[in-house]
């Protein structure tokens, strides 16, 4: 009779090493962003929770809302929300749109479309400090604008264009299109990401079913999209409720206020004032509001928040939801 050979117990998988190593595998993740944590703790958390109890905090140490009344009857307050809200509803409009076009033009990989790509990303390339300076030498009576336009024949001799003596209304929209100017560029980028990330053989189908070019596009190519479409967008409102040195470089403090100009005139221009600090720390606290709910809002309305209900189909469920069928493409 042959004996069993037996295998020594040490030798043998521990009965906790499956557990252990799947909570090592779940536990990776959560390190690797252990250091951008950290670095938000302390250079966006503490920061942000100072400015939102000094906001309610006066002189003594004492709680009030003292601070966010001065902020709301002051004269530019009003005109600051309004002027912000136009200017963002209308650059991002307006950037998307041109963004969306040129990314959907670069993406067909026409003969020079790499050179266009080159000279489209150039405003991107200028910090806003240079982009500023530039345009406010240009936009003076006897700026390059204006030269450049005689040089052209556009401009009689001895006329002038004063670009920046306009109403308020004028000067809204030239700061919406000098904004979009250099923004247009970086949300092209990644509206061109998202593009070259759609396999060819979903949008070939469609042209296969019968569809024309703006049928894929309107039910294959944008529906594909939407993530990075959300990711611009929500990028561009949040720089877009924030921008204030273009302002401030081409027309100064208080001409046209915005809501972050405020703050840097509180904190920079008026420093010396008692109410300074105060009043900037209230308007940095409804900045800090005002972009989070038209974050939030601009999801909820996107749909960014519903889920998959459907319990069973996983990934592949996902796929064909994604596929649109013959006849919808044909349609």
């Amino acid at each position: 009779m042959t004996e069993k050979s037996e295998v020594p117990r040490d030798t043998l998988p521990s009965p906790s090493a499956p557990v252990s190593g799947a909570f090592a595998n779940k536990a990776v993740p959560y390190l690797l962003i252990l250091p951008v944590v950290l670095y938000y703790a302390a250079f966006w958390f503490r920061p942000v929770i100072t400015s939102v109890i000094g906001s309610f905090t006066d002189p003594n140490g004492q709680f009030t809302l003292q601070n966010f009344v001065m902020v709301f009857t002051e004269k530019n307050f009003v005109p600051a929300v309004r002027n912000t809200a136009v200017i963002v509803i209308f650059s991002v409009t307006l950037e998307f749109v041109v963004a969306l076009l040129l990314a959907l033009l670069i993406n067909r990989k026409f003969t020079g479309s790499s050179f266009f790509l080159f000279l489209s990303m150039v405003p991107m390339a200028l910090p806003a400090a240079a982009a500023g300076a530039m345009w406010i030498t240009g936009l003076t009576a006897h700026g390059w604008l204006n030269s450049l336009l005689y040089y052209l024949g556009i401009l009689a001799e001895g006329k002038k264009i004063y670009w920046l003596a306009g109403s308020e209304l004028s000067l809204l929209a030239l700061i919406i299109v000098l904004d979009a100017w250099q923004v247009i560029p970086s949300v092209m980028i990644i509206l061109l990401a998202g593009l070259q990330n759609i396999p060819d053989e979903m949008k070939e189908a469609g042209y296969v079913f019968g569809g024309d070019y703006l049928t894929v596009l309107r039910k294959i190519t944008l529906p594909l999209l939407k993530p990075t479409i959300q990711t611009a967008v929500i990028l561009r409102l949040i720089s877009a409720i924030q921008i204030w040195l273009i302002v401030v470089t081409l027309l100064g403090f208080s001409r046209l206020p915005v809501l972050v100009e405020r703050i840097v005139f509180y904190h920079e221009e008026v420093s010396g004032l008692a109410i300074s600090y105060p009043m900037a720390l209230g308007y940095t606290v409804i900045v800090s509001v005002i972009v989070s709910l038209a974050a939030f809002a601009y999801l909820q309305v996107s749909g960014a928040f519903k889920r998959d209900k459907t319990p069973q189909g996983g990934a592949s469920a996902e796929r064909a939801a994604a596929k649109p069928s013959a006849e919808k493409v044909g349609a």
